[in-house]
């Protein structure tokens, strides 16, 4: 900080000029970059890039039409609908012309200290309309001389180099503990090869689930009734959830008048959750409740009796998840799971002194998991504030 006082007292002491962004950045359409075919693959080597936050559709084998930027030759990419930014320095194809390719006038400026500065002004529509040429481009941005533009982004990039270095290292210490946990989840459940001495020390039988448990559906009170959601003190548990894993509690509370409209049930604690239908991933999806809820007709909870310990039976179909989502992808079933192929898909049931001890190890290596996978978005979220305290302060120019 003390080298850019020193810039700033050296080159600009009294005040920095102000200028328009379209008068230091060039804008091409990317017409001629579109992708002309749908067939996308990670196989293949060139990123789609799209609109919005999803950023790269997919991967495409087309040759022609390709944007070269580098990392020696970097663009942004600005959605003309949202003004969502993005830096890329890698060749690219784009999905469609609802974007801007951005570069800067060299002379006058760099495209990193625009990128930072983008991001200071954050600016975000719902219109949909052209941005860059009828608004975007008409913003006020300080200009200071270009040896204090290159330590400003000198400073911003060493945060964001440390927000990177740290999110590489957490990501990569969760992906080891994910495998550890199904590592061992998948050894301590796997009961298919065992010698009839050992079923029997064990006390293994095969079950299915409708033998030891009830089978409850949810139902969803209407959405449009606000009586039926506004000052509720039922949890309801949505599809979307079933991703925590363990339900402590839930975005959504029903009112009384709600649960009694429709057909949804009060299920215990340590109730076992099955997503029988959901977007993307969702179907086959397991969670345990730690509350007594209801939910939606989109899962199944399963009640166990005294032979079968929940926490087990909720590793077990974790562990089953893409078994699940076979036998429900069948002719007829239309990609959903029902009461009928719950009740009756079979689990290996040993003791419950067993059960007891299988899910025990397996919670402990779900806690290291978890504390990677909790922490993980704090720190990156400390990270990024801590960013976008410094770039608002080193760009606060007084004028």
């Amino acid at each position: 900080m003390n080298n850019l006082e020193e810039l700033i007292k050296q080159y600009c002491p009294k005040n920095v000029d102000y200028v328009k962004i379209g008068s230091l950045v060039h804008y091409e359409q990317p017409t001629q970059f579109i992708v002309q075919s749908t067939n996308y693959s990670n196989d293949y080597e060139t990123p789609v890039l799209t609109p919005g936050q999803s950023f790269i559709l997919g991967y495409t084998n087309e040759t022609d039409g390709i944007y070269p930027a580098s990392k020696n030759n970097p663009v942004i990419i600005f959605d003309d609908f949202t003004a969502a930014f993005k830096w890329v320095d890698f060749p690219f194809k784009v999905k469609s012309s609802a974007m801007k390719i951005l570069t800067a006038d060299e002379s006058k400026t760099t495209l990193r200290y625009i990128y930072h500065l983008m991001g200071y002004i954050n600016y975000s529509s719902d219109e949909h309309k052209r941005l860059w040429i009828s608004y975007y481009s008409l913003f006020d941005i300080p200009l200071p001389p270009l040896e204090v533009q290159i330590e400003i982004v000198r400073i911003l990039d060493s945060f964001t180099a440390l927000t990177a270095e740290l999110t590489a290292e957490l990501t990569a210490e969760l992906t080891a503990r994910k495998k550890q946990y199904e590592f061992y989840r998948d050894k301590l459940l796997s009961f298919d090869n065992l010698t009839p001495e050992e079923r029997e020390r064990l006390g293994v039988k095969w079950m299915t689930i409708g033998s030891f448990s009830e089978c409850v559906v949810g139902a969803t009170p209407k959405t449009t009734n606000p009586t039926y959601w506004i000052d509720g003190s039922i949890p309801w548990m949505s599809s979307g959830e079933i991703n925590n894993r363990i339900i402590y509690g839930t975005e959504k509370k029903i009112t009384q008048e709600a649960y009694d409209s429709c057909s949804t049930k009060i299920v215990p604690e340590n109730t076992v959750v099955v997503a029988l239908a959901g977007q993307g991933k969702t179907r086959g999806k397991v969670a345990i409740t730690r509350i007594p809820l209801c939910t939606n007709q989109s899962l199944c909870s399963i009640i166990v009796n005294e032979t079968v310990y929940p926490n087990y039976l909720r590793h077990y179909l974790d562990s089953k998840y893409q078994r699940l989502r076979e036998i429900s992808s069948g002719d007829g079933t239309r990609g959903g799971l029902n009461l009928v192929m719950i009740k009756g898909f079979e689990v290996p049931v040993p003791s419950i002194e067993e059960q007891v001890k299988i899910a025990s190890i397996l919670d402990i290596f779900e806690k290291l998991m978890d504390s990677i996978d909790e922490g993980l978005p704090a720190e990156i979220a400390a990270r990024q504030k801590q960013y976008e305290y410094y770039r608002d302060k080193l760009l606060s120019f007084a004028t």
